[in-house]
């Protein structure tokens, strides 16, 4: 796109529509508010061809969308020249961390982000001593919001609520249906789904009859049951994606963040995906999400062995079973790429690798790790082949997500969907706009069943991103993590603009509840 042609059709756009940040503030309130998008190319999430169209909102949804049109302009309506940018819907994250009362979600609105889904690998945002999850809600129903919020109900979350210990691997039967009572009064509150966190505690110690129980609640309500996984290492991932099929029953199974740790090259990818394709010919709706990075970020914790693990005495298994913890560590770090291979993100070494903080103690990676313990830091774990993900990214049944959240040491917090257009779509052509788009949109929507978001059409909400593919660029790295996206000259939230510019300009997100 030319600069002059861009640079005068923004200029006619703010003097038309009072600037594109004007959009967040009221205009004679909700019902009479109204933005007109005029000569936009649209892609509507559907994963249709780009078109010429206009778009008007009224209020937080879409009124109409028609052919371009010069027609006269009703009075009182915003009007933004779009000059042949893209108008698309907004991002749906299908898998976020954070918590939006205490961390606001800039980064994600910078690179289109709407609506983020909380709650996820088996614990819940902001649950604590002064909140359960109840009360979370409450205060969320009144916080300001920079984005929409979905929300999960962690495994964990409702173990806790439940009042069974974290240790118990078979809950009796009166634990079952503490449990079972548990989830059922979440998916009455408005959650979405279940999520597990199989690597994690409690989930670790959760055993095939527990699922079952819950799975059969999930269902009755037609909620989706997202998990990660019990192992994503190359050797166990398929057994792991049929523990999580059981354990769905008859509710929709999703894999989290999917990968394949140690696994090398297309061929590999392209076994999994048939492995997967064959489970959905069978009937199961097995869909799955995962980001445009080489690296997790998560825990050190995964690199313990389950007998170090909380609730254990941690002090005792280092006392009494250290040369044999020594060499589990070894062992594990080794096969996970060595102690470089870990970018520590939490902590005092936060930014330095496990090999850099070793160097600098002069002590062994091993004795570092034990030192820390399995709850004493998180990083960034580089284990996973490039040709193999992107391999598994551009599946049509792969939607997006960014398993970030605000001042996680992780560039997939600030810049995955940046990339996934200036890397996939623009530069390497792995995937089209409209199918980028739609595997962030309308696929990550359906998955979560949320039936008036994901696509513009009239009747649908306002969630709705204008930009120039071309220019999007995705700033955050592994330095410098928090570098937030350009190139989205609009970010529009249930009908007000949210980021506008390269700045935040309004909060009008707003809590989700499963209908």
């Amino acid at each position: 796109m030319d600069d002059k042609l861009t640079r005068r059709q923004l200029i006619a756009g703010a003097l038309a529509g009072g600037g594109l940040a004007g959009l967040a503030a009221p205009a004679g309130g909700q019902a009479g508010r109204s933005t007109l998008f005029r000569e936009v190319s649209l892609v509507d999430g559907t994963g249709a061809p780009p078109r010429p169209a206009d778009v008007l909102v009224t209020g937080d949804r879409i009124a109409r969308v028609t052919a371009p049109s010069r027609e006269r302009v009703p009075s009182g309506t915003r009007v933004v020249e779009g000059g042949g940018r893209v108008l698309a819907p907004g991002f749906v994250d299908l898998h976020t961390h954070g918590d939006p009362l205490r961390s606001p979600y800039d980064g994600f609105l910078a690179m289109g982000v709407t609506t983020i889904t909380l709650g996820v690998d088996g614990s819940g945002p902001g649950l604590s001593e002064e909140l359960d999850t109840a009360g979370w809600r409450r205060a969320v129903e009144r916080a300001p919001l920079d984005t929409n919020v979905a929300l999960l109900v962690g495994h964990g979350t409702i173990r806790h609520a439940a009042e069974i210990p974290d240790s118990v691997r078979r809950p009796d039967a009166a634990q079952l249906q503490r449990l079972a009572a548990q989830l059922e009064a979440e998916f009455q509150a408005g959650v979405f789904g279940l999520s597990y966190g199989l690597e994690y505690v409690p989930g670790i110690y959760s055993e095939a009859a527990e699922h079952r129980v819950l799975g059969e609640v999930v269902a009755r309500h037609n909620g989706v049951v997202m998990s990660h996984m019990r192992s994503e290492d190359d050797d166990a991932i398929e057994a792991s994606i049929e523990e999580l099929v059981a354990s769905a029953g008859q509710a929709r199974a999703h894999i989290s963040h999917l990968k394949v740790v140690f696994g090398r090259g297309e061929a590999r990818a392209r076994t999994l995906l048939e492995y997967l394709a064959a489970k959905r010919r069978q009937g199961i709706d097995l869909t799955a999400d995962e980001y445009p990075y080489e690296a997790g970020f998560t825990g050190i914790a995964i690199l313990f062995p389950e007998w170090a693990l909380p609730p254990t005495d941690y002090a005792a298994i280092v006392r009494k079973r250290r040369p044999e913890l020594y060499d589990h560590l070894e062992r594990r770090m080794t096969r996970r790429g060595g102690p470089g291979a870990l970018l520590i993100g939490t902590g005092a070494h936060a930014g330095k690798t496990l090999a850099q903080v070793a160097e600098e103690s002069g002590r062994h990676f091993v004795d570092v790790l034990i030192d820390l313990g399995p709850e004493g830091a998180m990083g960034a774990h580089f284990t996973m082949d490039k040709a193999l993900q992107d391999a598994l990214l551009v599946d049509p049944h792969v939607a997006f997500s960014t398993d970030g959240g605000p001042g996680q040491r992780h560039p997939r917090g600030a810049g995955t969907y940046a990339r996934l257009i200036e890397e996939y779509v623009v530069r390497d052509r792995k995937l089209t706009l409209q199918e980028m788009v739609r595997k962030a949109t309308s696929y990550p929507a359906r998955i979560l069943r949320l039936t008036d978001r994901g696509t513009i059409r009239p009747g649908a909400k306002a969630d709705l991103l204008l930009f120039d593919p071309g220019k999007v660029r995705a700033r955050a790295t592994y330095v410098d993590p928090f570098a937030k996206a350009e190139g989205f000259d609009l970010v529009m939230v249930n009908g007000r603009a949210a980021y506008a510019e390269g700045s935040k300009v309004g909060r009008s997100g707003t809590l989700l509840r499963a209908r």
